[in-house]
């Protein structure tokens, strides 16, 4: 058992005594000295790590924040969960905080009380790191530092202001106030210092190494636009399939097979256009990841909308796109990988690791699957930059792609009409199509089993039937199967309509949307394995394919989309009656 294990498991052990002793002091006492430096507005989301009894949690809530509290003793969180029961829950733990960022969310503030002294030295560095990436541009931290002696079962370590102080100057956080405290509890010896950080708004991040490759570097063909323009779409569709480097450093890896396939979405069109990608270049002669395998995509009829994650290929599509993924996968090593570049002569940015495994007979697009073709390693700032600003990212990338394009045109006499350049690079979004989910529906009606409206619980005729986005295709086009449930005509057009249900709302739901997702997609083996590869790309569960983790998925999904969006909230059906025209079957 290491010693950060130990400690976890003597607050497991020791959970009630432990929450007894905090909750006896008041939150708004320790904290109102710091509260003028709390960061204002609506909207604002925070990070309480090692939220123990959610006493300081439960604070922020009051004062209007979204609260993440992270925990990592189950018998704290138990506590916890049963003394404010309104807290979001995660179990994680520092340094490396691996649940918290695959939420792939961003912080305010963030707050770490009475938790830095039992990190060991050693793994400080890498802890103060992962907790100011976690920052918005802007956002506070907040640590508090132990000077007294240790506690038995419980290892700490000296801490010190100037400690901080030195992380702060590495990371670009400045410093804001250090206060001294006394010991709220009344231990001899034991004091307290409080220190907020401050990460500057310039709202930089990893926007000055996007813009070197968009705008500044040298191309002799449209490849680096397109490998970043892969990786800012798996950021934005698909950012769960992405891992922290296994060495700790700041970077995260992405499967190249995913890379490759949002490659080949964004290249199709355009090759099929015969828009030039390089001088010279019409169609697929002269591209280097053109080969067979590219070549029979396009024999085959093989769309940008057909390559979507969950998606099954057999026979001579399967063939053709394996081979594609093969091809795709060498040319970004040799070229884009290779010559996108750090400014003044650095180091490449993207990296390739590991090895591609044989790929044989039908392919399922899973998230094993594309791990398949290995790899690719990219810088945690740009990764984080593409998570929080990929929206205003893609329009100036596109922007600089079709300026490549008309200038190779210009050179081979091409002109072409206005819009024709920039309607091949729109991204195919998936179909606003409810087809197949309507399908099921009416086969479980048939079956005896009807379906119910997820937000009222009530039973539905199907002349009353709609499948509905429970994160509104508005705020997030996602026609994933986890994202599709049945509602109520009355509720989706005249109610939820295009908004995005509350916390409160999706938690209300929680049972019919199980139900329905265990009906609907389980029972068939094909239509589970869309479900989960889906599921597991675009929602923050890991490995774990459970319902209940999908659920949890679900509601940190809809907590991104309403910081990123700042979508209109839904707080549920008006009451619990059924509308009129739901009266039950039967």
């Amino acid at each position: 058992m290491s010693v950060l294990d130990g400690i976890i498991a003597a607050y497991d052990r020791g959970a009630a005594a432990f929450t007894a002793r905090y909750e006896a002091v008041s939150a708004g006492a320790l904290w109102g000295r710091l509260q003028n430096l709390l960061p204002s507005g609506a909207g604002r989301l925070a990070l309480d790590v090692g939220a123990g009894s959610g006493r300081d949690a439960a604070w922020l809530v009051g004062l209007g924040f979204e609260v993440v509290a992270a925990e990592p003793a189950a018998g704290m969180r138990a506590e916890g969960r049963r003394l404010h029961p309104e807290l979001r829950w995660i179990d994680d733990r520092l340094p490396a905080l691996t649940a918290v960022h695959r939420l792939g969310l961003s912080y305010d503030l963030v707050l770490l009380s009475a938790v830095w002294m039992h990190l060991p030295p050693g793994e400080r560095p890498r802890a103060f790191r992962k907790l100011a990436t976690l920052l918005k541009p802007g956002g506070v931290l907040i640590l508090t530092l132990r000077d007294g002696p240790e506690e038995p079962e419980r290892a700490m370590y000296p801490t010190s202001v100037g400690e901080i102080e030195a992380l702060a100057r590495e990371h670009g956080l400045a410093v804001l106030r250090a206060l001294d405290e006394p010991d709220r509890l009344g231990r001899a010896g034991v004091a307290w210092t409080s220190v907020v950080l401050r990460l500057p708004d310039d709202g930089s991040l990893g926007l000055p190494l996007i813009r070197g490759i968009v705008l500044n570097d040298e191309k002799s063909s449209t490849y680096k636009l397109g490998l970043l323009r892969a990786v800012a779409k798996i950021a934005d569709l698909a950012p769960s399939l992405a891992v922290a480097a296994p060495d700790g450093g700041d970077r995260v890896l992405v499967p190249m097979g995913c890379v490759a396939l949002h490659w080949l979405r964004a290249y199709l069109p355009l090759v099929a256009a015969g828009l030039p990608q390089a001088p010279g270049n019409s169609g697929p002669d002269g591209l280097r990841f053109a080969g067979p395998g590219f070549r029979a995509l396009l024999a085959l009829g093989i769309t940008a909308g057909d390559l979507r994650l969950g998606m099954r290929f057999a026979g001579p599509r399967a063939d053709a796109l394996v081979a594609s993924l093969g091809e795709v996968r060498r040319t970004i090593l040799a070229m884009p990988a290779r010559h996108t570049t750090y400014p003044n002569a650095g180091g490449p940015v993207f990296e390739g690791v590991g090895r591609p495994a044989r790929v044989t007979g039908p392919v399922t697009l899973t998230p094993e699957t594309l791990t398949a073709w290995g790899h690719l390693s990219v810088p945690g700032p740009l990764w984080r930059t593409l998570l929080r600003l990929g929206a205003w990212v893609e329009p100036v990338l596109v922007a600089e792609w079709a300026r490549l394009i008309r200038g190779y045109g210009v050179r081979m006499s091409r002109a072409y009409e206005p819009g024709a350049v920039e309607t091949c690079l729109v991204w195919q979004e998936p179909a606003r199509d409810t087809g197949l989910a309507r399908l099921v529906a009416g086969r479980l009606a048939e079956a005896g089993t009807p379906p119910v409206c997820v937000w009222s619980g009530t039973p539905l005729r199907l002349d009353a039937l709609d499948i509905d986005h429970a994160l509104p295709w508005s705020a997030w086009p996602c026609g994933d199967l986890w994202n599709l449930v049945p509602s109520s005509r009355r509720v989706n057009q005249h109610e939820k309509r295009e908004r995005l249900p509350s916390a409160t709302a999706l938690a209300r739901a929680r049972e019919p949307i199980l139900a329905w997702w265990q009906t609907s997609w389980d029972a068939d083996p094909g239509l589970a394995e869309r479900f989960w590869a889906e599921a597991r790309a675009a929602l923050p569960i890991g490995a774990d394919a459970s319902f209940d983790a999908a659920f949890a998925g679900l509601e940190w999904r809809r907590l991104r989309v309403s910081q990123d969006q700042q979508a209109p909230e839904w707080v549920g059906v008006r009451g619990q009656a059924p509308w009129p025209d739901e009266a039950a079957i039967g």
